[in-house]
C-alpha cells in the first residue's frame, strides 16, 4: 500500500536577479516619462541624465545578479548572455544620448524596454514554473538481463 504526502509550497521570496531585472524595466520606464518631459519641460534634461545613471547602474547591477545567480546559486547561464546584452545597448544607448542622435536612440530606447519587460517576465515565470511542479523522485536503475540489451519496457510474465 502506497502513502502519499502533500507537501504546501511556501511563498517564495524575490531573488536578487529578479530584484535587478525590475529595477531595470522600471528606470527604463522612467526614462521614457522624463524623454517625453524633456520635451516639455526645462526641468526634463535634469531628469532624464539623472534617470540615465541609474538605468546603466541597473543594467551594471543585472549583469552582477546574473554572474550570482549563475555560478554560486547553480542557475543557468543564460541571464548572462541577456544581461550583458544590456549592458552593450545601454551604453551605446548613453553614447547616442550624448551625441544628440534621438533619430536612433529613441527607438533603441523602445526597444531596450520592450525587451527588459520581456525578461522580466521570464525571470518571474521561471521561478514559478518551477515552483509548480513537484520533483520526481528518483528511480532506481533496473539491472540489464543477461543476453538481452536494456529495454525501457518489460513485458511481465
Amino acid at each position: 500500500m502506497a502513502t502519499t504526502t502533500q507537501a504546501t509550497a511556501k511563498p517564495r521570496s524575490l531573488t536578487f536577479l529578479q530584484v535587478t531585472v525590475a529595477l531595470q524595466t522600471l528606470a527604463l520606464f522612467f526614462q521614457a516619462v522624463t524623454a517625453g518631459v524633456l520635451l516639455s519641460s526645462s526641468h526634463g534634461e535634469l531628469l532624464h541624465g539623472i534617470g540615465a545613471r541609474v538605468m546603466y547602474g541597473a543594467s551594471m547591477l543585472y549583469v552582477l545578479a546574473a554572474i550570482l545567480a549563475w555560478r554560486p546559486g547553480g542557475g543557468s547561464p543564460r541571464p548572462i548572455l541577456y544581461s550583458s546584452g544590456f549592458l552593450v545597448l545601454a551604453s551605446v544607448q548613453v553614447v547616442l544620448g550624448i551625441a544628440r542622435v534621438p533619430s536612433v536612440h529613441v527607438p533603441l530606447g523602445i526597444l531596450m524596454f520592450g525587451l527588459s519587460l520581456l525578461a522580466m517576465v521570464m525571470a518571474f515565470a521561471r521561478v514559478r514554473v518551477s515552483a509548480a511542479r513537484p520533483a520526481r523522485p528518483a528511480r532506481p536503475a533496473r539491472p540489464a538481463r543477461p543476453g538481452r540489451p536494456h529495454s525501457t519496457s518489460s513485458p511481465e510474465a
